[in-house]
């Protein structure tokens, strides 16, 4: 199956191993090299920003540059063609490669839940009682967020090359998460344009599925309706970006 192919081929490069070693190690040490030291309440806080800051790193640098790879190396090679003839189309195809990606991703966004809930929770038992469930609704969002982003970086690297399939989504991510809040403040400035207004409209708002600052000052979690409302937004991003995908998507190379 093209799932574990592509699965054996992820494991045997070993840049997962980094990720996993920073996702694992540099939160319980980077509070302590840095100013958080000189006053032991920032301690937790820190580690919460580091925890989540190299999960977010490691999922759009790595996971998005691996299925981009992926994707070029299933096309180039021959694999998608071979396995069209077996009955796998493009569809399927883009499916194995995303599930083979995304099995990585899984386990480094449930570390940093593991981190953030054991080695960070608040002691204040009223805080700690919904500390589980912020944690649990931020690695949802985040999912949501990067599963269509890692199918969008598959089937534009089939098609385009492995360098503007990860350029683009990659870019997108960060437009997404930076690019939006700094249009709000322009459009904030020049209010009597509607440009900046209009593309805010239709610009994906990833900034919102980032709840650090939410940790990192406990905030509290996000409630049923609010959270409801922001995974249907992010869905129908997914359901989007998805069909794009499928649409895109080769099985061989371009002759």
């Amino acid at each position: 199956m093209l799932f574990k192919l592509t699965i054996a081929t992820i494991f045997h490069r070993k840049s997962w191993a980094i990720c996993a070693f920073a996702i694992l190690i540099l939160p319980f040490v980077l509070p302590y090299i840095s100013t958080a030291v000189e006053r032991p309440v920032l301690v937790q806080p820190a580690r919460i920003q580091a925890a989540w800051s190299i999960l977010w790193i490691a999922s759009l640098v790595w996971g998005l540059f691996t299925a981009a790879k992926e994707g070029e190396r299933n096309a180039q090679s021959g694999i998608g063609e071979y396995f069209q003839t077996t009955g796998i189309g493009g569809t399927g195809q883009l499916l194995q490669i995303w599930l083979a990606v995304f099995a990585y991703i899984l386990p480094m966004v449930m570390i940093t839940v593991l981190i953030s809930q054991f080695g960070a929770r608040p002691n204040n038992p009223a805080e700690s009682g919904w500390w589980l469930t912020l944690n649990l609704q931020y690695a949802v969002l985040m999912m949501l967020v990067l599963a269509p982003l890692i199918a969008l970086a598959i089937a534009l690297a089939s098609r385009f090359g492995g360098i503007t399939g990860f350029s683009i989504t990659l870019l997108l991510a960060v437009y997404g998460l930076y690019g939006v809040g700094l249009l709000e403040n322009l459009a904030n400035v020049e209010s009597k344009s509607s440009i900046f207004r209009n593309m805010i409209l239709f610009s994906p708002h990833y900034r919102f599925a980032d709840l650090t600052q939410r940790l990192y000052f406990k905030s509290g979690a996000l409630s049923p309706e609010t959270f409801g409302s922001m995974v249907i937004y992010f869905l129908a991003i997914c359901a989007m970006l998805t069909g794009v995908s499928r649409l895109i998507v080769r099985s061989r190379a371009n002759y």
